[in-house]
């Protein structure tokens, strides 16, 4: 089937059309969901999509909204209501390049759904049950620069690995804070050595006196 050059341009305006078409339902939807969607940049089409502050009912089924959204680069779903199964909508949102899935329902499982995001520089997966396995999956991410991993299952032995594919990677695991210790005051109350009170209380030996020397009487 051969077009004309009017007929392909007509063509190209159609698909241009239902694509922004598709992002305006999609941002709309997600918008409806509570979630904020903005634009980052004034000379180029890259969103935001935020979820934490008031669209923390999010679950698996608005997910499909948000891998509509056109140009995506930075989403928060930081406590929503997503499993693994909703990250499989973001599969093919390669334009994102930073991602929030803290305190979320999130395990190894879906991490593979994030393997092929090669333009992901930051990756949150704090408070998730995520372990040294679901990191195999994110040894491709050849940009991937910072990894919260703090509260999760993931062992030194997990990070060392990663690291070996992925050496520009900054790996944060938090900090665990060990209660403080407080010395028995009874332990460190010593014996007193009776030799060393001993010689504390002896008096003072008083100086020796010399003899006074006799004075010769004049003759």
């Amino acid at each position: 089937m051969k077009f004309s050059a009017g007929g392909l341009f007509a063509i190209l305006i159609a698909i241009s059309g239902t694509t922004q078409g598709d992002d305006k339902a999609a941002v709309e939807a997600c918008e409806k969901l509570g979630g904020s969607v903005r634009k980052i940049a004034a000379n180029v089409d890259w969103k935001e999509a935020a979820f934490h502050l008031s669209g923390k009912e999010l679950n698996d089924a608005g997910m499909a909204h948000v891998g509509k959204i056109d140009n995506l680069v930075w989403l928060n779903l930081r406590g929503t209501k997503i499993t693994d199964a909703g990250l499989a909508h973001l599969k093919n949102v390669k334009t994102l390049q930073k991602l929030h899935l803290e305190k979320t329902a999130v395990s190894d499982k879906g991490l593979p759904h994030l393997s092929g995001l090669d333009q992901l520089t930051y990756l949150n997966l704090y408070g998730t049950t995520v372990s040294d396995a679901g990191l195999q999956h994110l040894k491709g991410l050849k940009n991937l620069k910072k990894l919260y991993l703090w509260q999760t299952k993931v062992t030194d032995a997990g990070v060392a690995e990663l690291k070996k594919a992925l050496p520009a990677v900054e790996v944060v695991r938090g900090t665990t804070v060990k209660p403080a210790k407080f010395d028995d005051p009874k332990k460190e109350e010593k014996k007193a050595d009776p030799k060393k009170e001993a010689k504390k209380k002896e008096p003072p030996k008083p100086a020796e006196k010399k003899p006074a020397e006799k004075k010769e009487k004049k003759k």
